[in-house]
């Protein structure tokens, strides 16, 4: 790895997005450039529940709140004292509203009418885990209306309309359904790089 640089008033970058948007390529290939720590969030804590439960990864409404919550209190205490940190979880970009010295970026896959591209999302997903279309499909839409359904009742006081990949939340949105890889990842460090100098 390399020595870690330094981003002035950047502590922790978050990247966020729907499953198979393209959020883990980019974290990765930020966290090896700027030579800071890479944490999977949700994946690193969710394998381990799920073990211990038992439960299949699109099983998010058999999941105890419990277990969300000791998530969160982890991802808050990585994002209150973390630092030369890519944090790629779902939620990071959402509890790091507050924070000014966190840079969020939002990973999409969406047209042109801003319709999100499930079937591009899908296709991804059966490339990268090499499994059948069938079990991609499921878990995408299935995992993510229960992760959705879950985060609206902990987080949003039931509210139908809330999504953590809502654009407020964000200093930046990279669409990966018009950009390749090596294209997000260029863009992203023209917005840190500007960022800098504000």
């Amino acid at each position: 790895m390399n020595n870690p640089i330094n981003i002035p008033n950047i502590r922790i970058i978050t990247v966020s997005g729907r499953i198979a948007s393209g959020s883990t390529t980019l974290a990765k290939k930020l966290a090896e450039h700027l030579g800071w720590k890479s944490l999977e969030g949700g994946e690193i804590f969710w394998e381990q529940v799920r073990s211990k439960l038992n439960l299949s990864q699109t099983d998010t409404d058999k999941r105890p709140d419990m277990e969300d919550k000791l998530f969160d209190e982890s991802l808050r205490q990585i994002l209150t004292t973390g630092k030369n940190m890519v944090l790629e979880t779902k939620l990071a970009g959402f509890f790091a509203k507050g924070f000014s010295d966190i840079f969020k970026i939002l990973v999409i896959c969406e047209d042109n009418a801003n319709e999100d591209q499930t079937q591009i999302r899908i296709d991804r997903l059966v490339n990268r885990e090499e499994i059948n279309m069938q079990d991609a499909k499921k878990e995408v839409l299935e995992r993510e209306r229960n992760d959705i359904e879950k985060w609206r009742r902990l987080y949003a006081g039931d509210d139908k309309n809330w999504t953590y990949w809502d654009r407020q939340y964000y200093n930046i949105v990279i669409n990966t359904f018009f950009h390749n890889p090596e294209e997000s990842f260029n863009i992203v460090m023209e917005a840190i790089k500007k960022q800098e100098k504000s």
